[in-house]
């Protein structure tokens, strides 16, 4: 194995220009992929969802490695993010997933991104932007079943506004799909059932669309009876396993890492960063690391954070700053300014995962992965 270097900002080179880096294993990431193919089978389409740069991991980079996969779409929620796939894949199939407003539309049509559309008004705006560029615009439809956020309730009034959208001349209607709120078992079947009964309402009037999915990547695996012939995929695909009935072997692809950037020795009783809200209890060691909250480390980790160096934990003392942080590392031999320090591993060297840190600040694993930053510059292990 060997590193790629990939430029994902508008630094101007592609040389590491900080010791905090995210490392991504694509190989790990195509093995995710690779598990989650094989567990749906032949017949189930993969929509691999990129958004929030791939759950923090880099768009451009992960979308190339899913392709080659076997992803069968991209999906995003914005349209920058979808512009920014396209500029680099010209061809491939990518799908907006949240609102566009009316008057970025043309931007959809003209770059042959597919819309979520959850209005006749909106569908013939795009048709009307497709007959005057003499192309087509491909949208899928949101059927809102219970969770409220976008799309519109299954109803007579709702099949009649779609049964008009399908047959707009220059509109390709080539997919349906709905969100779990994944609130329960009982909850989540009746609203796989309710989708599943407008569905069929729809084609009894003669309108069968291509795709037809409901399933995010925890309704994978914990409901199998549910993934139709598409499913939506994205934290699984970094390793996140967010499931809790069924079970898939992926594994976490990125690590977060850093290096020591000074040591301090400090007498007993002597404070540490912002208003002294640490002091040490004896004589210390103490490292300046150069991360903190502007890199996405969640602030309220202080005095529950740690990281390994050495293979020793180092929990993180006083309070976190905008771009370091201080880890005691009195009890790690061979501490020196340079030598590397991991924020988030995969656990089995004693590094704090993902999911730990999710617990440990009160949020979700998304949340974690996702607010780290842009300047934390992303390097590709392939």
């Amino acid at each position: 194995m060997f590193w790629k270097y990939w430029r994902t900002s508008s630094m101007g080179t592609d040389e590491i220009l900080r010791d905090t880096i995210l490392k991504i294993n694509l190989s790990e990431l195509r093995r995710n992929l690779s598990v989650i193919k094989e567990a749906a089978g032949n017949d189930v389409g993969i929509m691999a969802v990129v958004k929030a740069n791939a759950y923090g991991h880099g768009a451009v980079r992960v979308a190339q490695a899913l392709m080659e996969g076997g992803a069968d779409y991209l999906a995003v929620a914005t349209l920058p993010e979808a512009l920014e796939l396209r500029a680099a894949f010209p061809d491939y199939p990518i799908m907006i997933m949240g609102h566009t407003p009316d008057r970025l539309l043309s931007h959809v049509v003209r770059r042959r991104i597919t819309q979520t559309v959850f209005s006749y008004s909106q569908a013939a705006i795009l048709n009307e932007i497709a007959m005057e560029t003499g192309t087509s615009a491909r949208i899928q439809i949101k059927v809102d079943t219970g969770f409220h956020r976008l799309g519109c309730a299954p109803s007579e009034e709702y099949k009649d506004e779609i049964l008009r959208m399908s047959r707009l001349e220059h509109l390709d209607a080539e997919g349906i799909f709905s969100h779990l709120a994944l609130a329960g078992d009982a909850e989540n079947r009746m609203q796989f059932m309710c989708f599943q009964a407008f569905i069929r309402a729809l084609e009894a009037e003669g309108c069968r669309l291509k795709y037809q999915h409901i399933s995010d990547s925890i309704a994978f695996v914990d409901y199998p009876e549910y993934r139709l012939n598409m499913v939506r995929i994205g934290a699984l695909l970094y390793g996140m396993r967010g499931y809790h009935k069924g079970f898939l072997p992926v594994e976490q692809v990125m690590t977060f890492e850093t290096a020591v950037s000074q040591l301090h020795h400090i007498p007993a009783g002597e404070g540490v960063s912002y208003d002294f809200l640490w002091r040490a209890t004896r004589d210390s060691t103490l490292a300046t690391l150069p991360f903190g909250y502007a890199d996405g480390y969640p602030r309220n980790l202080r005095g529950k954070g740690y990281v390994v160096i050495n293979g020793r934990q180092a929990p993180i003392v006083g309070v976190i700053c905008m771009d370091q942080c201080i880890a005691d590392v009195t009890d790690v031999p061979e501490v020196y300014p340079g030598v590397k320090a991991v924020i988030y591993g995969d656990g089995a060297d004693g590094s704090m995962t993902v999911d730990m840190a999710a617990n440990l600040s009160d949020t979700n694993k998304n949340d974690i992965l996702s607010k780290i930053a842009p300047r934390v510059q992303r390097v590709y292990l392939d």
